[in-house]
């Protein structure tokens, strides 16, 4: 199996001089313990995995006495397991002030881990993992993604492909296991996926789970990808309640399987929904919940434009999150139902972004954009991410951007 280099290494390796913890999370397989593993190599770090049951019961019951028996510095793999050692690495951490003590892994969302931020705040820096983004798997520079002219031309070097070529990323997903080749069914790895891992972290975190019952769930969620979220239906199509669908969506979040487009607000701009949009960090696992049966078929199916939009949302979320970036991405609704698939905001103005499928956009597609300018945050370019095979534009302030150019 080929190794695939990760653009947060270099990230792992800057923080690493600069704080005494370094927590990467991110969702099972996605490969956060493999890029450790690299980067220790030729080192005198050691290694752990909670997911150990013996080791986990000495961190859970002496944290004292499991930071004897591994002592930094050290990777402590699946942390989540035992939020007791994060009091005790802090005491190591204070004693000892030491740069690159501790790296941990964890398959839960920081923001939602119990136990990290009250024990570490200032003493970790936490970066997100996500499954491979398009320039880690096809080559060529990764940066965060903007809609300027200058930084979308240095992404030429990219491999270009049509739109078969796209569909075809999106079936295939982007999950280490399946690009590298350790694993050629796609269908057998997402199936194991779904009951070893999703299934196994989700009943510890929910005490009572009907295992059927949470796979209608997840696939009626994966039906959804790209909307905006109706937990009533969701709830009705897994033959669940209301609040159990919340609660299994939480944990899906937790797990970072899950993410939210929140929609833009802004005290100018009026009569705006308030409803989030939900997408999938993995369209591979999308068309498995979804039955899709190839790519060819995707291409020309019901979903093919919530599933492209879930691909594009997802893949500009990598570019922050695996430049160890915090991505400011919102969509824009409101009560008239005039959208704007997504809104970038950065550095005191907003790129509002059209995603279709399509090679020959025209100017219809943009003129939402002047929604924006009621905002009291400035509108700057915009752009329509599409089939088109390179980069071009609509005018002088609105690009058309190629989706492999992401």
């Amino acid at each position: 199996m080929n190794y695939i280099t990760r653009n947060l290494e270099s990230v792992v390796i800057q923080a690493t001089k600069e704080y005494p913890v370094v927590l990467v999370t991110g969702p099972r397989q996605v490969g956060k313990t493999t890029m450790l593993q690299k980067l220790m190599e030729g080192t005198n770090r050691g290694y752990v995995t909670l997911d150990d049951l013996n080791e986990r019961n000495i961190a859970k019951t002496d944290p004292e006495l499991f930071l004897q028996l591994h002592k930094p510095p050290v990777l402590i793999d699946e942390v989540q397991y035992a939020p007791e050692l994060f009091t005790y690495i802090k005491m190591n951490v204070d004693k000892n002030h030491e740069p690159g003590a501790f790296w941990l892994t964890g398959s839960q969302v920081f923001k939602l881990m119990r136990g990290v931020q009250e024990s570490l705040a200032g003493r970790v820096a936490v970066l997100s993992l996500t499954s491979l983004s398009q320039a880690e798997i096809f080559g060529g520079e990764m940066e965060p993604f903007t809609i300027e002219m200058e930084a979308l031309a240095a992404r030429k070097g990219r491999k270009e492909v049509d739109t078969r070529g796209i569909f075809e990323r999106i079936y295939k997903g982007s999950m280490p296991a399946i690009v590298s080749g350790a694993n050629s069914n796609g269908q057998i790895f997402y199936s194991s996926y779904l009951s070893t891992y999703i299934e196994r972290d989700v009943k510890e975190l929910s005490d009572a789970i009907d295992s059927l019952k949470f796979f209608r769930f997840i696939t009626a969620v994966a039906a959804r990808c790209g909307q905006m979220l109706n937990v009533a239906e969701i709830a009705r199509d897994a033959d669940i309640n209301q609040t159990q669908a919340k609660n299994w969506l939480g944990i899906l979040e937790t797990l970072g399987i899950i993410f939210y487009l929140q929609p833009y607000s802004n005290n100018l701009l009026k009569r705006l929904v308030k409803t989030p949009k939900l997408y999938f960090y993995d369209t591979g696992l999308v068309c498995y919940l979804t039955k899709w049966s190839s790519a060819e078929t995707l291409e020309s199916g019901a979903m093919n434009g919530a599933i492209l939009e879930n691909y594009v949302v997802a893949e500009i979320m990598k570019t922050y999150l695996n430049c160890g970036r915090e991505p400011y991405l919102y969509y824009y609704r409101d009560k008239d139902a005039k959208e704007i698939d997504i809104i970038l905001e950065h550095d005191g103005v907003l790129n509002p972004i059209e995603i279709k499928k399509t090679s020959n956009p025209g100017t219809e597609l943009i003129k939402v954009f002047d929604l924006l300018d009621k905002s009291s945050t400035p509108r700057s370019k915009g752009a329509v991410i599409c089939m088109k095979p390179g980069l071009s534009a609509i005018d002088r302030d609105n690009y058309i951007v190629p989706v492999w150019m992401i």
